[in-house]
């Protein structure tokens, strides 16, 4: 756990950074974007568990913090303020599926569509990669089963490495809610990985650099949208 001056270094950067974003400054925004993209992603995907989903989630959050960011007012760091947008992005958007699947079923990510979206080190033999690719599978199939809370607790604990301080303000819950969601849930995948989950969790739901480009890249042409509306009426 950060220490007390590492923190103020940190919320004092923050409030730096906010400031460029709200002076409009796009370049602070990638930065802010490039940076916290895998924390959001898979705050958001811990939620919602689809990629796609997930994604455009993140984006609705930056667009909602680029149009709120004078709202940051440092009282926590910048990226706990960050992650409860993502969450409520991604509640909003897990209530709208469930009323449209009581009228339309959801139709399912493919197969096929989940071999593409995984990115794996071309340096490996073919049986590495299929060995750990089946792992990492079986790793976040068994992941998205946990119940909603401890799933939420169980991705910013133990893949984003928060503390439990920070996760229970991110998601609003008490620290004993915390610690105890943790531990059930790592019992719960230990019984059903046993050394796999220890050996490859860390690379579970994994941010390769095409999908944080294209999350970049639809962020700031809608902001360049907004920017043009707003010049035409003014």
């Amino acid at each position: 756990m950060p220490n007390g001056t590492s923190v103020n270094r940190e919320v004092n950067a923050d409030c730096v950074l906010a400031q460029r974003i709200a002076n409009q400054d796009l370049a602070a925004l990638e930065c802010l974007m490039r940076h916290y993209n895998q924390r959001l992603f898979r705050s958001a995907r811990s939620i919602l568990k689809n990629d796609q989903d997930a994604e455009e989630a993140v984006q609705d959050a930056y667009l909602s913090a680029w149009l709120n960011i004078s709202s940051y007012r440092a009282e926590s760091q910048l990226s706990t303020w960050l992650t409860r947008i993502v969450i409520n992005q991604a509640l909003m958007r897990r209530r709208k599926q469930q009323r449209r699947a009581a009228i339309v079923p959801i139709v399912p990510q493919t197969e096929a569509e989940e071999v593409e979206l995984m990115p794996y080190d071309t340096t490996d033999t073919p049986e590495h990669r299929v060995e750990r690719d089946d792992v990492r599978h079986l790793i976040e199939r068994n992941i998205d089963d946990l119940p909603d809370g401890f799933r939420h607790v169980f991705v910013l604990r133990a893949l984003e490495d928060l503390s439990v301080e920070e996760t229970a303000q991110c998601l609003n819950i008490p620290e004993a809610t915390v610690r105890s969601r943790f531990f059930r849930a790592r019992a719960q995948l230990r019984e059903a990985l046993a050394r796999e989950m220890d050996m490859n969790v860390c690379n579970a739901f994994r941010f390769d650099g095409q999908r944080c480009d294209r999350i970049v890249v639809n962020v700031l042409a809608r902001i360049h949208n907004q920017l043009r509306e707003r010049a035409q009426i003014l």
